[in-house]
Order: structure tokens, then C-alpha cells, then sequence
């Protein structure tokens, strides 16, 4: 087939590499705008500009889709599908409909739960004990296409959402494939509207750490923003990170510590027990080590 692929992160380039190694004609890649990164600000490409420039394929990163001439470039291509995954923007009826097969999206979640951009995060932030991947074709609303085809995997009680993300980034593209293989004769299946749940961008607050709310959640929540932006406690010295915890027993009022060795703080219904905090300007070490330095005592409030 041939196929113009949209992806930007490095959750697409296994599937760009899918499509390449499947056979099919990627007659253009569409990605996002080079971006400053880094201390010194130098210009970036996305993950799946590097790629496929390797792969010696056609690449444009349009900074306008909806006018200029990328939209006669793309049509010009006269492609039998286009592919999107991790793209990072609304597609207009031009795109969806101008393939003979449409738009394929693959998205990070078992839809119709967790429409919407942060679908790995808003699982573990929820408990969800399953998430997977969805092949759909892509429609105006979002994320409500049909869906071809899933694959689905259990989240496990320590799950973090990198850990989820690189899995869902390596059982994606077999999907993709999949129901690229099945076209034109796979019908895909309407989502039932009636189970669909939403989740929006990630911002660097959602980080924050209440710790009189229940210890289970506050665990969830460290999880789920891990590695990015990561659970931390604010305080009037900065914000105490805390990269590792455990939900463990005890009551006490929250924010007061239980324990330290191992570190063990108070929240609104159980305990916490901190298995790496870094506090500002210091490096990432064991709860226990932390305590040590602080000078902290059972019955002392963690950070303040």
C-alpha cells in the first residue's frame, strides 16, 4: 500500500519501521516542527524525522496543515492510507477522507476508555488493572473512530507510566500492521459511546503531591507521572521528588513521619514508605539516606 505517515515522538518510529519492514510504500512522512532542547537551545528533530531520514523516506514538517502548500502535497501523493500515531494534531476531513481507506490511528488506551492525549497516564492515575493499544479509523470527533482492531495487556501494581508506555510503543505497530493487511475487508467495530472516559494533556502540576489525600492514590498518582513530571511535595525550600514509593500501613497525621528506616510519612488514609527522594539541587537517594542527612526524627513533618 502506499501510505503517508503523521507521527512526531518515539512511540511512532516502531511503527514507521513497521509499515518499512511490512513492505509498504511510505511515500511520505508528515511530522512536527524542529524545536530548541537542551541548555544551549539547538535545534531538534523529532524522533521520527531521524528515523526516516535513515530509512532515506520523504519527510515534511509542516508548521501550517490547513493552508500552504502542504495540503496540495499531500494530496498530490494520491495515497491508499494514511497512518497516524502520536502526531499531535487535529487532522482536517481533507486528510481522513482523502485516502482510499481513510485515516488509521493507533491509539495508547483500549477504546473507547481514555480518549484523548494522555491515555497511558490517566490509566494508572484511575487503578485501571488493563490498558492496550487500538487501531480505529479516524474520524472528526476524538478519538471516536471505529475500531479495527486491539491488543490489550494487564498494568501491574507497581506499573509506572514509562514502563506502560514503552510496552503499548512495542505492541502498536504489529496491530497497525495487522489491519493494514485486513484492508479493504475488516470492518471495524463502533464504539459503545456510552463507556467512553476523556483525559487531556499532562502539565507539570499534576504532579503535586496532597499527602492528605489516601495513600493508595498518592501512589497511583506517583506512577503515573513518572518519569515525567514526576510526584513531589512542595514546600517552602522547593519541591522534595519522590521517585519511588509503596503504599505500606500506618495512621498518623499527614505529612508527619512514621518511620525513618525505611522512610515512612503519614497520609489522609494510610502511609507512604519513600523509597527515593531527591530533595533540590541533590541527587536522587534512598528514603532512608535522606532522612539521615535531614536529621529527621519520627513525629517531624517530612517537608516544609
Amino acid at each position: 500500500m502506499k501510505v503517508v505517515f503523521f507521527g512526531t515522538p518515539d512511540f511512532a518510529v516502531p511503527h514507521l519501521q513497521a509499515l518499512v519492514d511490512a513492505g509498504h510504500d511510505v511515500a511520505l512522512v508528515v511530522s512536527r516542527p524542529d524545536k530548541p532542547s537542551g541548555r544551549g537551545k539547538k535545534m531538534q528533530s523529532p524522533a521520527v524525522v531521524v528515523r526516516a531520514r535513515e530509512l532515506g523516506l520523504d519527510v515534511v514538517q509542516p508548521r501550517a496543515i490547513k493552508r500552504g502548500p502542504f495540503p496540495d502535497q499531500f494530496a498530490a501523493v494520491n495515497a491508499d492510507v494514511a497512518v497516524v500515531v502520536a502526531y499531535g494534531r487535529i487532522l482536517t476531513s481533507h486528510y481522513l477522507d482523502g485516502p482510499t481507506y481513510g485515516c488509521v490511528n493507533v491509539h495508547g488506551s483500549l477504546l473507547p476508555r481514555w480518549r484523548g492525549a494522555a491515555p497511558i497516564q490517566a490509566a494508572i492515575l484511575a487503578g485501571d488493572t488493563e490498558s492496550g493499544v487500538c487501531s480505529q479509523r479516524m474520524t472528526l470527533g476524538l478519538d471516536e473512530g471505529d475500531v479495527y482492531l486491539s491488543a490489550s495487556t494487564p498494568i501491574a501494581k507497581d506499573e509506572t507510566a514509562g514502563s506502560l508506555y514503552e510496552r503499548l510503543m512495542n505492541m502498536g505497530p504489529q496491530v497497525l500492521v495487522d489491519t493494514l493487511a485486513g484492508l479493504p475487508d475488516l470492518v471495524p467495530t463502533p464504539q459503545d459511546e456510552t463507556a467512553a472516559t476523556f483525559c487531556g494533556l499532562i502539565e507539570k502540576s499534576h504532579g503535586s503531591l496532597d499527602l492528605s489525600e489516601d495513600a493508595a492514590s498518592l501512589d497511583r498518582r506517583i506512577r503515573a507521572m513518572s518519569p515525567w513530571p514526576g510526584g513531589f511535595i512542595t514546600g517552602e525550600t522547593g519541591a522534595l521528588k519522590v521517585k519511588a514509593a509503596q503504599v505500606t500501613e500506618g495512621t498518623g497525621t499527614p505529612g508527619t513521619l512514621l518511620s525513618t528506616d525505611p522512610l515512612v510519612v503519614a497520609c489522609g488514609t494510610g502511609a507512604l514508605q519513600l523509597d527515593t527522594v531527591q530533595a533540590p539541587g541533590r541527587k536522587a537517594v534512598s528514603g532512608k539516606d535522606f532522612a539521615n542527612g535531614a536529621r529527621l526524627s519520627v513525629g517531624d513533618c517530612l517537608w516544609a
